[in-house]
């Protein structure tokens, strides 16, 4: 689907009145044809920015669909809640989007096919729930039970970004540290040790020659660094080869493959259990899991385990013979299936998993912040022995 553009125009009304507004088109030549069906001349268009896709995401998708299952509670039609939500909406993007899904819904058009137009939009999920909960009657229920999805998996990927973040800022900290007071600190304290006209430490002279060395062929040493994340980044890290390796490298680290491993398996079971208790299959549950989570081995369980199911297989030796799911998870499943409250045991695999990586994400915070200021503040102490220690000799030079 192509990036959706945000227009604003200026336009002459059938009586002569000047009238102002936002559309969102593919290109410009469209909000040109909208404004002329409406009985409107066009007098200036301007804009034409992409729409992020981030724009769509986290905070923005939740807080849409609480407020339309609260506005659906309390009785107000879907047409009148959508015109609602899009005239008090502080973004113009999604004022222009609501008023455009309203807009068909009051032509007759079923809300979830409106959504399954917006791909680009609405995750998989939302256009499943939201059929179903047309069909039941219990619209307002679904898009309350998607707005606590969101919230709970939004919540629980912070928090693992957050730990993850931590370790890395830390090190780029102490990197940082490092890099100044051997570029800037170092060479003054040079100056300082010519006038002893004594041999230095080896240490200190080792520092010494590092330093003329990072000094001299320092930015050329940041413009080939800086092309070669701009390179990865805008070329390499978009392939699903890299993506790929990535990710398995990261499964590889102990306390954080538990972190991404947890993440992952509490927004699988999450999703199926919404998709279990709202009527769908258990493929389609599947599918939609597959499409929601990020990480690319879990896709690819996911869709083996589709596979069996679809072949006859039982959930629970599908799920026995891919690693990434833990032995728990086959013998609830196993438990769930042959009492029949497969969906309440994935509700409990979900709260279990996504409960667990809550911990170890606050252990990993807390056990790391000492160890890493540790680290720190060995290399700032290496580095400030290192100056003083001609400095110390002093005596031994002037005697």
């Amino acid at each position: 689907m192509k990036k959706r553009r945000l227009y604003l125009w200026l336009a002459i009304d059938p009586n002569g009145g000047i009238c102002q507004g936002e559309l969102m088109a593919d290109k410009k030549s469209q909000v040109y044809q909208q404004l002329f069906e409406q009985g409107l001349q066009p007098y200036q268009i301007r804009g034409g920015k992409h729409i992020a896709p981030r724009l769509w995401r986290g905070e923005p998708m939740i807080q849409f669909t609480r407020q339309l299952a609260t506005l659906l509670q309390a009785g107000l039609p879907l047409v009148n809640g959508l015109q609602l939500l899009a005239k008090e909406h502080q973004s113009a993007a999604w004022r222009c989007l609501l008023l455009e899904i309203a807009h068909k819904v009051a032509q007759g058009q079923p809300f979830s096919e409106v959504i399954t137009e917006q791909q680009a939009v609405f995750p998989l999920i939302y256009r499943q729930l939201i059929a179903i909960g047309e069909l039941t009657g219990n619209l307002d229920r679904c898009c309350l039970q998607l707005a606590q999805q969101q919230e709970a998996q939004q919540k629980l990927q912070k928090k693992v970004v957050k730990a993850l973040r931590y370790p890395l800022f830390i090190c780029v900290v102490a990197i940082l540290v490092s890099i100044l007071m051997l570029v800037m600190v170092l060479p003054e304290f040079a100056k300082v040790y010519q006038s002893f006209d004594a041999p230095l430490p080896w240490f200190t002279q080792g520092l010494l020659n590092f330093s003329a060395l990072l000094i001299n062929t320092g930015p050329y040493l940041l413009v080939v660094l800086a092309g070669i994340i701009g390179f990865y980044l805008r070329y390499l890290h978009a392939l699903p080869d890299w993506q790929q390796r990535e990710q398995a490298t990261l499964l590889r680290i102990p306390l954080i493959s538990s972190l991404i491993k947890g993440s992952c398996l509490s927004q699988i079971f999450r999703i199926l259990t919404m998709t279990q208790q709202a009527g769908l299959t258990l493929v389609e549950g599947l599918h939609a899991a597959t499409l929601s989570v990020g990480n690319l081995f879990y896709r690819q369980a996911l869709e083996t385990i589709q596979q069996q199911l679809v072949q006859g297989h039982p959930f629970h030796s599908a799920l026995a013979q891919q690693t990434l799911f833990p032995s728990l998870c086959q013998q609830l499943v196993r438990v769930g299936e042959e009492s029949g409250t497969l969906d309440t045991l994935l509700g409990k695999l979900a709260h279990w998993h996504e409960q667990q990586t809550h911990e170890l994400a606050d252990t990993l915070a807390q056990t790391l912040e000492p160890l890493l200021m540790m680290v720190v503040g060995g290399i700032v102490g290496i580095l400030v022995i290192a100056m003083y220690l001609p400095i110390f000799q002093l005596g031994n030079v002037l005697g």
